[in-house]
């Protein structure tokens, strides 16, 4: 399963791991995800919400490790 990596923050998104305290489950892939999904980490720094506003999935670039 592909990893998927923030631009802007460096946060890679593991879909082994998945999200559990947000909610998706270990396996989720990143496919799978809801078009709300925002970026957990950005999420919580106001400097970037308020210069970016949220980051979604189009945020992310793939990981081919």
């Amino acid at each position: 399963m592909n990893r998927y990596k923030c631009r802007l923050c460096g946060y890679i998104y593991s879909p082994l791991r998945g999200e559990p305290h947000r909610g998706i489950k270990g396996g989720t892939k990143f496919e799978e995800l809801p078009e709300d999904y925002v970026c957990p980490v950005c999420a919580t720094d106001p400097k970037i919400v308020l210069r970016y506003g949220n980051v979604l999935k189009q945020g992310f670039s793939p990981l081919n490790i």
